[in-house]
């Protein structure tokens, strides 16, 4: 049953039965309440909201995912990206094996599934981007655009690495792979074979991973990066014209991907989500036939319970689980906002992050038996070839691949699985971009395609500092700061806000009206308690922690630090201005200003009556 209420008259039953005949009426009013009311289990509930009238512009009904298998696959295509494969793995090694999985899970279940839910149902009830999703507690807005310019931030230099693993792809479609030997002209004369290199010939001066003369190293350095032509990050030079072309394929193939929406991107991750699992699939059945495979495999789960006295591990488990699952980047709450009502996004949550966990750990069989058999090559220890990021996917797996029978073969599905990795992640930033501003400017969302592709372009513009000679200098420093202190600052006021000026009570109630059940206590004391002080400590370690930006022995000049904490505050600081803009637009005292500030906007009404509920002391 669906009754219209507008002023204080209600429509005749059973002159409304769904939303659409909405569109019959002429309105006059710009606002109007619907109050839905959902019988399930012989229960009845009551959601009331208030929705802007089709004479307004505004949609009454809101585009829904294909199926449902579109919505699950996203999420985990976004969730599941190049760090599963780059980082976890290493920091699982270095950080005491099968002991990390202890600090690892704990903040899973205490504080990353709890986030990936609550994001998932705020996105869900409202059915609104990152920014219009705050209507909730209007005062909060800000947040929405801080995690929607992050998320743009990251499209700077995110689609340069999948136009790298692009680069890879296209040089591997040969019968010989380039960087297996020393006779290019790209190549030093320091550069030396990989099979005369041995724990004598390195001797204590470096690690295996860091010597830079192998044939891959080179390959990597000096023919993709051009980093041997530049002095530094104020030694840019041009962009290389061969990454130029490949950014521009990654910037087509995002800007067509999402040009309609989620009916686009809901059909393209059938092949972005689920490639890297074929892939990991054979790379392993290939690496565990290796000599030496278990010995990298038994070093990856070895446990060293004495690594947890270190401080520095739990760090890594908490910013690990935390940008691992994507909570903060509004993407999840676009995603969700396109689910239907009644949709049960409660196992969804337990079933993609614990997907996307699962994953890291199984990809580590995947890197560690192909780096057991690089260790066993150049008879040295795992420790002398472990390495993470960039220098892994891009520098050991590569030269370990062109040893093999079939070495072609290996390197195009291998970097076919990177390119999917990066895709479906990037697909998930610019939805959350396109989305959460559209539904914020209508005008926007009427140009959808105009709009996504000037996103497009907009990245690809700043993307090209990434692809010149010191390009790398660029990348290091936005990686740094972009997304990191300051996204970590965004969830924490984001959780503060759901949990504590909406309510976890109202929040709960919201979740009833969707799925027939509250979130039980052990949910509702997580998100007003446990992930808001996990938040806070992942701040105040982000911060302390922060040393002066380097790329292997290059020390970057202290105005680059102060351009990267510009642009972490440059996102941040949507927080506090739009709470100062909101209170000085808003009518009444200050006392009502705030009042007005901190209740959903469909009940400022309530405001004027005094009965303003957050001002009310409630128990969790």
């Amino acid at each position: 049953m669906l009754l219209l209420k507008m002023n204080i008259q209600v429509l005749p039953e059973h002159k409304l039965s769904s939303v659409a005949p909405l569109k019959q009426f002429n309105v006059e009013k710009k606002e109007v309440e619907l109050i839905l009311v959902k019988e399930q289990n012989g229960v009845q509930y009551t959601n009331s909201s208030v929705v802007a009238s089709p004479s307004s512009g505004e949609d009454v009904d809101r585009e829904t995912w294909g199926k449902k298998m579109d919505f699950l696959l996203s999420v985990i295509g976004f969730a599941v990206d190049l760090a599963n494969v780059w980082r976890f793995p290493y920091l699982c090694y270095k950080n005491g094996g099968g002991a990390f999985l202890i600090p690892y899970v704990l903040f899973l279940f205490i504080a990353g599934m709890p986030l990936f839910y609550m994001e998932l149902a705020l996105g869900q009830y409202n059915r609104e981007g990152a920014a219009t999703v705050w209507k909730i507690c209007p005062i909060f807005k800000g947040v929405g655009y801080t995690v929607i310019i992050i998320a743009l931030y990251v499209g700077f230099y995110y689609n340069v690495i999948i136009a790298w693993s692009l680069y890879y792809l296209f040089a591997s479609l040969t019968s010989e792979l380039p960087w297996l030997n020393c006779d290019n002209p790209w190549n030093s004369p320091n550069c030396t074979e990989p099979q005369h290199i041995n724990g004598t010939f390195l001797g204590n001066r470096t690690s295996y991973a860091k010597y830079k003369n192998t044939p891959a190293a080179e390959f990597y350095e000096r023919r993709v990066l051009h980093i041997h032509e530049s002095k530094g990050i104020n030694d840019l030079g041009l962009p290389r014209w061969e990454l130029t072309l490949c950014l521009i394929l990654v910037v087509f193939i995002l800007c067509f991907s999402l040009w309609k929406g989620v009916k686009s991107s809901g059909k393209v991750v059938y092949v972005t989500a689920t490639m890297p699992y074929i892939v990991l699939l054979v790379l392993l059945i290939r690496g565990i036939t290796l000599p030496g495979a278990m010995n990298g495999i038994r070093a990856y789960l070895h446990i060293d319970l004495k690594k947890l006295n270190n401080p520095q591990v739990w760090i890594d488990a908490a910013t690990q689980i935390f940008f691992s699952l994507g909570a903060g980047f509004g993407v999840l709450i676009a995603f969700a906002s396109y689910n239907k009502f009644d949709n049960n996004c409660y196992r969804d949550a337990i079933l993609t992050s614990s997907i996307n966990c699962i994953t890291s750990f199984f990809s580590g069989f995947a890197v560690f038996s192909v780096l057991g058999y690089m260790a066993h090559q150049h008879h040295v220890n795992i420790k002398d070839v472990a390495t993470e990021g960039a220098g892994l996917v891009f520098i050991i797996y590569p030269e370990a691949i062109s040893t093999l029978p079939g070495s072609t073969f290996f390197a195009i599905v291998f970097f076919i699985m990177l390119l999917t990795l990066g895709i479906d992640s990037s697909m998930g930033g610019m939805e959350a971009v396109i989305t959460g501003l559209s539904d914020d400017f209508k005008i926007l969302k009427r140009n959808r395609k105009l709009f996504t592709f000037a996103v497009a372009f907009g990245t690809f513009l700043i993307a090209l500092l990434c692809i010149t000679n010191g390009g790398i200098f660029v990348l290091t420093l936005l990686d740094r700061y972009a997304a990191g202190t300051s996204i970590l600052f965004g969830v924490l006021i984001e959780a503060i806000g759901v949990s504590w000026f909406y309510g976890v009570d109202r929040f709960s109630e919201d979740i009833e009206r969707m799925m027939g059940f509250k979130p039980g206590i052990y949910w509702r004391l997580c998100w007003k308690f446990v992930s808001p002080a996990f938040l806070l400590l992942a701040v105040i370690a982000s911060i302390v922690t922060s040393g002066d930006l380097r790329y292997d022995d290059y020390i970057f000049p202290r105005w680059s630090n102060m351009v990267g904490w510009s642009i972490a505050l440059s996102s941040m600081l949507f927080v506090p201005i739009y709470a100062i803009y909101k209170l000085l637009i808003l009518p009444g005292t200050f006392k009502e200003r705030i009042a007005y500030g901190i209740t959903p906007e469909h009940e400022h009404h309530l405001v004027k009556e005094g009965n303003v509920r957050q001002f009310k002391v409630r128990k969790c």
